[in-house]
């Protein structure tokens, strides 16, 4: 598949201005492009300008609501809910995030639950917001239902991600975000596009057969057999339950029925070391873990020994500088104009 490197600058200026086009708020629209943008500088292009088209269709459908009145209720000193109101849940989720910090700094924790959101895109954007307060980020989200459960053969779980970001002093943040499936269903998808066959593990068929084609995947996997799918019931609980949202196969599905409201929950934390021991310990002990994962010797195969989150960093620091791969039709998509400017279903 063809691909384009474009400056990160103008890509995230043309998925804001492609959601405006949607009768999109510019607040929002700026920041739905800032966190696709994140993605794609990270090399998660999975969780980037690829879903742009995806979310205008949304719009279009009416399955997602462009102009939400998203509300915080602060429900005692360290927890609270908001409702996005059926927006955009990058949005949603950087409001509950934001709320979760604020807490965390005055408390010492802050927990937030989120109902009636749409799909947030890559929760490590949201855990490192936490980190540059010298906070822990905790997020979780749940997605309709892909993965089966360990032993099964039909899909029941969402892949269902779960992220942390730890601060540390001199050193990046530790920032793990990860899918409870073998693979999120995006990098599925990006194979797809792009032609490639996938590793079996990641997905399987109608029959629960293990397959390489990404074409014929009916159903994604858990990583770690039992360990995945009992984390992945974990988050549905979290960000689901918790949420008073739908769990599992009720959840309204992300690629079906677009005119139908995704009732998404997520799980933000935010902790705030100072309250638990001293801050600049903590942050320096941080590094010295960081550096000493590192000096670790390679196994055979392996020149180095990374730290969760680093390869994504570098990632960052190079596309910054050099600019974002994106697909050649993601790009050519993102140019051309969109007709009957404005116009939408709510």
């Amino acid at each position: 598949m063809a691909t384009v490197t474009a400056a990160f600058t103008e890509v995230q200026t043309l998925i804001a201005e492609k959601l405006e086009s949607a009768a999109v708020n510019k607040e929002h629209a700026a920041k739905v492009a800032e966190i696709l943008i994140h993605a794609d500088l990270r090399g998660v292009n999975s969780h980037g300008a690829l879903r742009t088209e995806h979310y205008m269709n949304r719009l279009e459908a009416g399955g997602i609501n462009p102009a939400p009145e998203i509300s915080f209720t602060q429900t005692g000193p360290v927890t609270g809910v908001v409702d996005g109101d059926d927006g955009f849940g990058h949005v949603v989720a950087d409001i509950a995030m934001n709320h979760a910090i604020g807490m965390a700094k005055e408390n010492g924790v802050g927990m937030v639950t989120v109902m009636n959101s749409s799909h947030c895109g890559a929760l490590s954007y949201f855990v490192e917001t936490a980190t540059k307060h010298k906070l822990i980020g905790i997020g979780m989200t749940h997605t309709d239902k892909i993965v089966v459960p360990f032993g099964g053969k039909e899909s029941f779980l969402g892949t269902n991600p779960i992220a942390y970001g730890i601060p540390a002093k001199s050193e990046k943040p530790f920032i793990l975000d990860m899918a409870t499936s073998n693979v999120a269903l995006g990098k599925i998808l990006q194979h797809k596009e792009e032609g490639k066959e996938i590793p079996e593990g990641w997905g399987v068929d109608s029959d629960g057969s293990p397959v390489t084609d990404p074409a014929e995947v009916v159903s994604l996997m858990p990583f770690g057999g039992p360990k995945g799918s009992g984390l992945s019931m974990i988050v549905d609980i979290f960000s689901g339950l918790l949420a008073g949202m739908a769990f599992g196969p009720h959840i309204n599905p992300m690629y079906e029925k677009l005119d139908k409201k995704r009732k998404l929950g997520h799980y933000f934390c935010a902790i705030n070391p100072s309250f638990f021991t001293d801050t600049e310990n903590f942050l320096e002990q941080m590094d010295r873990m960081i550096k000493e994962i590192r000096e670790v010797p390679a196994a055979e195969g392996f020149s180095r020994v990374l730290v969760p989150g680093e390869i994504e960093q570098e990632n960052e620091e190079r596309h910054r500088k050099e600019g974002v791969q994106i697909a050649a039709t993601t790009y050519e998509y993102l140019k051309t104009p969109i007709k009957n400017k404005g116009e939408n279903k709510k």
